[in-house]
Order: C-alpha cells, then structure tokens, then sequence
C-alpha cells in the first residue's frame, strides 16, 4: 500500500484542493465565510493541505529511493482525518439548507454526497487504527498487540 499511495497522492491532492476551493467559494457566496470560526476552520483546512502536500513529497522521495517509508501510514492517517473533517465542514458552511435532500426521492447534493462519503476514508485502505497499530510496531518497534 505504501507504493500504491506514493503514486496516487498527487491525483489525490489535486482533488482534495478543488474541493476545499469549492467549499470557501460556498462560504464566501453564501455569507458563512463572515463567521470567524468558519475563516479559522477553512484556515485550518488550507494549513491541513499544505501538510498533506509536504508529507506526500517526503514520501514520493521515499518511494524512489526504493522503498517507502512510514509517511505512507502517516500521510494515509492524516488525509483520511482531514477529508473527513472538510466534509464536515463543507455541512456547516451550507448550515440548515445541508439537512436536506435536494429531490426525490433522496438525491444528495454534492456536499452532502462529500460529507457522507469521507467519513469511509478512515475505514477503507487500512482503517486508521491499523495505520496507526503499523506505525507503533515497526516505526516505533513497540511490542506488537495480543492477538488471540
């Protein structure tokens, strides 16, 4: 898996960023962006993509010198963390109007379609409770966990 995100992360980033520009083009039409905890979150965001960003090219350096290091678990925890919070965030910028469904019988707008689907990245490709058990055993040499 360590390969296969090395690759994938800069389809990925290019992905992530048009959706946070969405977002704060939502926010700034629809007056959200005026709420100062809204411009901290969206802040938030932008720094969170930019880590996300310099991991991804640590780890790239870490791919082509022949095998990837422990920024593949660590970049695949904080990406899946962070998409999960900009669907959230994306929710609390359309405010009441996100609760509801846009037709019949249940068609879901594409923020709500973003929220509902990031909430999956922490679960799918190794959930972050296996990436984080992969980093404490043979980043940090802890002892591994019991298994029955």
């Amino acid at each position: 898996l360590g390969f296969e995100r090395g690759v994938s992360t800069l389809g990925q980033q290019v992905g992530f960023r048009r959706e946070l520009e969405a977002v704060i083009a939502l926010a700034e039409r629809n007056g959200a962006a005026a709420d100062p905890l809204i411009r901290d979150r969206i802040a938030r965001a932008w720094i969170g993509l930019e880590t996300i960003r310099f991991n991804a090219l640590r780890m790239l350096g870490g791919v082509a010198a022949g095998a990837p290091g422990p920024e593949a678990s660590i970049g695949k925890i904080f990406w899946a963390t962070w998409h999960r919070e900009l669907g959230e965030l994306a929710m609390d910028v359309c405010g009441a109007e996100g609760m509801l469904a846009s037709g019949e019988p249940y068609d879901l707008t594409d923020w709500q379609r973003l929220y509902l689907f990031s909430r999956s990245d922490t679960i799918y490709a190794g959930s972050n409770e296996i990436q984080r058990n992969i980093i404490a055993e043979r980043v940090l040499g802890l002892p591994k966990e019991v298994r029955p």
